[in-house]
């Protein structure tokens, strides 16, 4: 069989769309009465709670409260929608381009997974994105309450896959340190660079575009198979 290949989610499959967060986050400070800049602000420095703890009204009713507001359930309610429709906006965004290569490993016998490091506003709608049906399974941090690079996320992956971490390859562009804690469990270990250069320091193999993966798992010197 086609070594499982496991790949991370954002700046790798689509893209991040970070600006357009904040911009989302601004709006649903005003929906909650609080200043955008800073609930934007609180976003950023809870992004730990966010991945592994709060789901998404949790996360409006905590930074407002910290923020000296107390919103009520039609402004949560409001607020959380407003973040929901964000991240299936995210998920629908994924190009034809990249379903393409997906179908492909599919076809050529690879079992794939993924792991985003991801909040319950990208989880929730995965279900229904492009992308779910070309996964055999999916591992979101707000579901399992673990976070790349922590080996115990990748370990759970490969138990899914019923396979050895060694004898699955791992691709991501390296947000979170994924790609050295990939490599610590001993996964291959690919960075790609499609959508955003985030850890030009890894020493590992790279390719620029996500297209270029079928023919690269085909080369046997760049991707040796595991040790029995």
């Amino acid at each position: 069989m086609s070594r499982p290949v496991i790949f991370d989610l954002f700046h790798t499959l689509i893209h991040g769309a970070d600006e357009e967060r904040d911009r989302v986050v601004g709006e649903m400070a005003v929906m909650v009465g609080v200043v955008p800049a800073e609930l934007v602000a609180a976003y950023h420095a809870t992004w730990r709670d966010r991945l592994v703890r709060w789901d998404v009204e949790e996360t409006i009713r905590i930074l407002a409260g910290r923020l000296g507001s107390t919103p009520t359930n039609e402004q949560v309610t409001r607020a959380g929608e407003h973040r929901r429709a964000l991240g299936r906006r995210v998920l629908d965004s994924v190009s034809t381009a990249t379903l393409d290569v997906l179908d492909a490993l599919r076809g050529e016998g690879h079992p794939l997974a993924l792991i985003s490091n991801a909040s319950s506003d990208t989880a929730e709608p995965w279900p229904q994105s492009p992308l779910a049906g070309r996964f055999d399974i999916a591992i979101f941090s707000c579901d399992v309450g673990l976070a790349k690079p922590d080996p115990a996320i990748y370990h759970l992956a490969a138990e899914r896959l019923g396979v050895r971490p060694a004898e699955c390859v791992f691709v991501g562009d390296g947000a979170d340190g994924e790609l050295a804690g990939a490599a610590a469990v001993g996964m291959t270990v690919f960075r790609t660079t499609e959508h955003n250069d985030t850890d030009p320091g890894w020493g590992g193999p790279a390719f620029a575009t996500l297209g270029d993966l079928p023919a690269i798992l085909r080369e046997p010197s760049k991707v040796m198979e595991p040790a029995e």
